[in-house]
């Protein structure tokens, strides 16, 4: 009876998970970033001068219904399992880092003389997180696609024969749990040396919240990176920041972007490291891996491909 009730436990918390997502201002598909994402939409499909009525053109059939959209619906409620199980106790791994990243600071230089203030805490932190945590960002995503052991898991997401917003949780559980892993030591590496820096003047709950960065993000068109809508930005700008389109290109088929565009929020790592591409002129693409219309149509598929291909190798 207590193993059943566990189950039932376990499946509210991880539907309770998968609901947060569309009300926690933390997460990319929170609804108000949604609906900044169809008004961008409507941006353009205005410049287009479509003839097809706007819901139609942001609610394609193909895009929303197709085989491909239902593996991304099922990896993102199989995923909230993977979260509750294996990723979540974890999360204060990150706090623990920062505690003994801040005490190993303090022993070896001792109380720092003049700490930074609040102000200055809380900008150069945002700052330093987003930057590093970018940075590896863009370095795990590289490796993915450059160790064939990484690009068998990270393959899953590039399977995705149309895209919308929830493909972006469209990652195996493998790939998932590494970029969990990274995000905690990040957090905690840069945590501890803020704490360390301001005398541990801020809350650590202040820390996990929400950072300008990451909204701005989110508002001007996160969701758009995983979708038909061709958005870009300004050619100056696509060398800083990776515009929704630049993020589809990433997505092509085609042989010539290939490895492209590796870049979360920052472009800078893609002009640094020469995988950078410009949206330049609106071209038509096609999403998915060479062999997607033979084997990555099924969820399950999805999960036990990467073992499969790895051991017959």
């Amino acid at each position: 009876m207590n193993y059943f009730n566990d189950i039932i436990k376990l499946l509210n918390e991880a539907s309770d998970l998968s609901i947060s997502y569309f009300i926690n201002p933390e997460k990319r598909i929170y609804f108000l970033y949604l609906l900044s994402s169809i008004i961008l939409a409507y941006y353009i499909y205005r410049g287009k001068k479509d003839t097809v009525p706007f819901w139609k053109y942001i609610f394609k059939k193909k895009v929303w219904i197709s085989k491909s959209a239902f593996v991304d619906y099922l990896l993102f409620l199989f995923n909230s399992f993977i979260k509750i199980i294996f990723i979540g106790p974890y999360i204060f791994l990150g706090l623990y880092l920062a505690f003994y990243i801040n005490e190993y600071l303090l022993q070896n230089f001792g109380f720092i003389e003049e700490p930074l203030s609040k102000l200055q805490t809380m900008v150069l932190y945002t700052l330093s997180l987003t930057i590093f945590n970018d940075l590896f960002s863009y370095l795990i995503h590289y490796l993915m696609h450059r160790l064939p052991f990484l690009w068998e898991f990270h393959k899953i997401h590039h399977s995705a024969t149309s895209l919308n917003p929830l493909t972006q949780y469209r990652i195996h559980p493998i790939e998932l749990i590494i970029n969990n892993f990274r995000s905690i030591l990040v957090f905690g590496l840069i945590t501890g040396i803020f704490d360390y820096m301001s005398s541990n003047q801020i809350n650590k709950l202040i820390f996990l919240g929400v950072n300008i960065f990451s909204f701005l993000f989110c508002v001007f068109g996160a969701n758009l990176r995983h979708s038909h809508v061709k958005l870009s930005y300004p050619k100056i700008l696509e060398y800083l920041f990776i515009s929704p389109y630049q993020h589809q290109i990433h997505h092509s088929i085609r042989k010539e972007h290939h490895n492209k565009n590796l870049g979360s929020k920052l472009a800078v790592w893609d002009w640094l490291f020469g995988t950078l591409i410009l949206s330049g002129s609106k071209k038509s693409l096609r999403f998915g891996v060479t062999d997607t219309k033979q084997k990555y149509t099924s969820f399950i598929y999805n999960l036990i491909a990467p073992f499969k291909h790895i051991f017959r190798k």
